[in-house]
């Protein structure tokens, strides 16, 4: 099971950062990817971590101002997020998944496992 946490409501420019959690597994044997669900809209990569953190790639949209990273001593992935736009308003999830993807190949179908999302919200 995963567990996406940290979500809330933030001014714009402000900042928030998401923690993703697993029970059950050892999250230091996957990859970590982050995903976000707009109302209306198709669920969307943001980022991506390989197991020991050191291939990582991110959606345009975040670059420069999203971070993702991860702790396997505390089995937990992280999702910095800096300069927040009222655009970025969605459903946050993690996912994990045995193998790192990165660019067109991260897509929802490439994880394997999903935690439940955290909201985030980010007023103007």
């Amino acid at each position: 099971q995963l567990q996406a946490s940290g979500g809330g409501l933030v001014q714009a420019g402000g900042s928030l950062r998401l923690s993703c959690t697993a029970s059950g597994r050892t999250l230091s044997s996957y990859a970590v990817g982050w995903f976000r669900q707009a109302p209306g809209k198709e669920r969307e990569f943001v980022a991506a971590i390989s197991l020991g953190g050191g291939s990582i790639d991110y959606a345009d949209f975040v670059k420069g101002r999203f971070t993702i990273s991860r702790d396997n001593a505390k089995n937990t992935a992280y999702l910095q997020m800096n300069s927040l736009k009222p655009e970025d308003t969605a459903l946050y999830y993690c996912a994990a998944d045995l193998d790192y993807c990165s660019g067109d190949g991260c897509s929802t179908s490439w994880y394997d496992y999903w935690g439940q999302g955290t909201q985030v919200t980010v007023s103007s």
